[in-house]
């Protein structure tokens, strides 16, 4: 059986490689390995424990290239996630590790009981929904430090779509619909305005 290391790799794991993107280290906090979190998860109990092994989204030419890291401890300082691995003994390592996308691969992600949490191919392909008329597809998935975007497919041309959920309140994968309540203008046509 493959390691579960070799299915993820910078710069990114493609769509449906088995994985989930659950944060980014943003900055060293204090001289004992500690390193500030970006989370891009609605559950941080469940994917921030102690023995939590996350992959590396990192250039590679990087030191890290390759590696995981071992959560050790998850605090919060001033209402903001500090993790502390166990690869990451200082500041000079933390330091070398800052923006590194973290990644779950998907047994980890099966495991838990992540709500609101997708696939990019399990997206891509479902209809676009608003009052209850079909104005487009997903057709791609793209992930910022901020938040996610869904590219929405049009006739008009593509749209893209804050991925949160005051815009995209529901997501049903079985019925295979992404429900959106965009504000005015965004799906808007000239004809439509």
């Amino acid at each position: 059986m493959a390691d579960p290391r070799d299915r993820v790799r910078a710069p990114r794991p493609a769509s449906g490689a088995g994985s989930l993107r659950v944060g980014r280290l943003t900055k060293p906090h204090g001289l004992k390995g500690g390193i500030k979190l970006e989370l891009f998860t609605d559950n941080p109990e469940l994917r921030f424990v102690p023995g939590a092994v996350f992959h590396l989204q990192v250039p590679e030419d990087s030191e890290w290239f390759g590696r995981t890291i071992t959560m050790r401890e998850l605090r919060w300082f001033n209402e903001a996630p500090v993790g502390f691995f166990a690869e990451v003994e200082d500041r000079t390592a933390a330091e070398s590790i800052v923006r590194a996308i973290l990644w779950i691969d998907e047994d980890a992600v099966e495991a838990g009981e992540e709500e609101n949490a997708w696939y990019d191919h399990q997206l891509v392909g479902l209809d676009v929904v608003r009052d209850g008329e079909v104005v487009g597809k997903v057709s791609e998935v793209q992930h910022f430090p901020a938040q996610d975007l869904l590219t929405v497919a049009t006739p008009a041309g593509p749209v893209l779509v804050p991925f949160v959920e005051a815009i995209v309140p529901s997501v049903d994968l079985e019925a295979g619909i992404v429900t959106i309540t965009p504000p005015d203008g965004l799906f808007e046509s000239g004809d439509d305005a």
